[in-house]
């Protein structure tokens, strides 16, 4: 009997990663993300996904961020009752996020209840803290290189795959076919983490296309973000940096402290990390040493190159603080969290900042800005943005084409096929046809929901 794989997520958009590998009458889901950006995305969260919970029989995940773990709360607490395989640097981010997602969640509904602007009377949480933490009893963690069986008969093996700490790469094999998933692969000139490993051979490879069709730019990160920082600095305004609490937040904190060493930034500017969920991020570095290029002392100064905002009211009092400062805010696509509320306060002044980070998901506030919008609907009001945006070009933690073209020209052998996923349609087609044109590879890019023979 074949072995089949369904597009539950991730497939014509970036988010919801969820890849669904069936084979006799077993079922392993390989990861299980939330979907972002556009409303009818975000909707699919709501909606019952095509294949009960309870007829899923393991996940693996290949890495923490929410778009490839998010909805585990979600498919436990509706009758998932299988293990969650991941490497232990995942577990250890997965603990952090996944309550801090519910909390946020919990907040944003309580939010809304408040202040009277949902649709939904009343508004209620996707999950909460408590279903997150049950879904944190489901983890199984194996070192990467390992083989395990996630199921009888089974096997399969994480490898690295830089990006963020513990992001994997994953082998499985099962009927006699070999399935390469790549995850979220990493740069090799990433700031902060290792390159990916090379790929073994498959039969079929399931490969990421975030930047599918762009080249990331030549500059440095340090030499884009000081100028921009120095700018705003220079007129007294506040710098508020959307960030991803994992990955993006630390390098951020990284290129401060280095630019502040080299003197290009002034050593008493304040910066804020008012983030929780990114606070414990960092401190997830000291923990594992062996997955990223900074030294005891780098990540001390990493950790140490903010003030931590860690309560409510801290963070409330920050804008009553004059003078220049950066405020560094979860989310990076500012779709919730703390940094709406500094939107909110410095987004109508021409002498502030808002500092882009990353890539920016279709539908979200940060697409938005990045887009040139000259109002951005925020607690259920439309204010109008008169302060700098700037999008930084060099801060993406995932490979680019070229690189992405490169961890695939290494994989051995030559697989039957290759199905483009986790990109916008674009960047997704235009990488399917250069693995067509340069690998001489069949590639297709498949549509939501679709299921196909390997």
């Amino acid at each position: 009997m074949s072995v089949q794989i369904s597009f539950l997520g991730g497939a014509g958009t970036v988010t919801g990663s969820k890849f669904l590998i069936q084979h006799q009458d077993q079922r392993l889901l390989v990861d299980c993300g939330l979907f972002q950006g556009y409303k009818q995305l975000r909707l699919r969260n709501w909606m019952p996904p095509p294949v009960a919970p309870g007829q899923i029989d393991a996940v693996v995940l290949t890495h923490a961020h929410l778009d490839h773990s998010g909805y585990l709360p979600l498919l436990v607490r509706e009758g998932f009752q299988g293990r969650v395989w991941c490497t232990p640097g995942t577990r250890d981010l997965c603990q952090i996020l996944l309550p801090d997602s519910g909390h946020i969640q919990e907040e944003d509904a309580a939010f809304a209840n408040r202040h009277g602007f949902s649709k939904h009377h009343p508004a209620l949480p996707l999950y909460t803290v408590a279903d997150a933490k049950a879904c944190l009893e489901r983890l199984q963690t194996v070192p990467p290189f390992h083989a395990f069986e996630p199921l009888p008969g089974w096997q399969a093996r994480l490898q690295p795959a830089g990006h963020i700490i513990g992001a994997a790469s994953l082998l499985i094999e099962v009927g006699g076919k070999r399935l390469l998933f790549s995850g979220d692969l990493g740069r090799s000139d990433d700031l902060l983490m290792l390159p990916p490993e090379a790929p073994p051979g498959a039969d079929a490879v399931i490969i990421e296309s975030t930047y599918g069709d762009r080249e990331h730019p030549p500059q440095d990160l340090l030499d884009e973000l000081a100028p921009a920082l120095a700018r705003v600095a220079a007129r007294g305004g506040t710098a508020v940096v959307p960030v991803f609490a994992v990955g993006r937040a630390q390098a951020l904190l990284h290129a401060i402290a280095l630019l502040k060493q080299q003197h290009r930034l002034p050593r008493g500017l304040p910066v804020y990390l008012d983030s929780p969920m990114a606070i414990h991020s960092t401190e997830v570095f000291a923990r594992h040493p062996g997955e990223h290029r900074l030294d005891a002392g780098q990540v001390h100064d990493m950790a140490h190159a903010a003030t931590m905002v860690r309560t409510p009211d801290e963070s409330k009092a920050i804008a009553a603080l004059h003078g220049p400062k950066i405020v560094l805010a979860a989310s990076g696509m500012a779709t919730g969290g703390r940094v709406l509320h500094h939107l909110v306060q410095y987004l109508g002044d021409h002498r502030h900042m808002v500092l882009l980070t990353g890539y920016q998901a279709p539908g979200t506030r940060g697409a938005a800005l990045v887009n040139g919008s000259a109002t951005l609907r925020i607690h259920g009001q439309d204010l109008p943005v008169r302060a700098e945006v700037v999008q930084l070009q060099t801060a993406s933690a995932h490979a680019d084409a070229p690189q992405l073209m490169t961890w695939l020209r290494a994989v051995p052998g030559r697989p039957h096929r290759a199905f483009v996923v986790h990109g916008d349609l674009e960047a997704s087609d235009a990488l399917r046809q250069r693995i067509e044109r340069e690998l001489h590879w069949q590639a297709v890019v498949p549509e939501h929901g679709s299921s196909w023979a390997v």
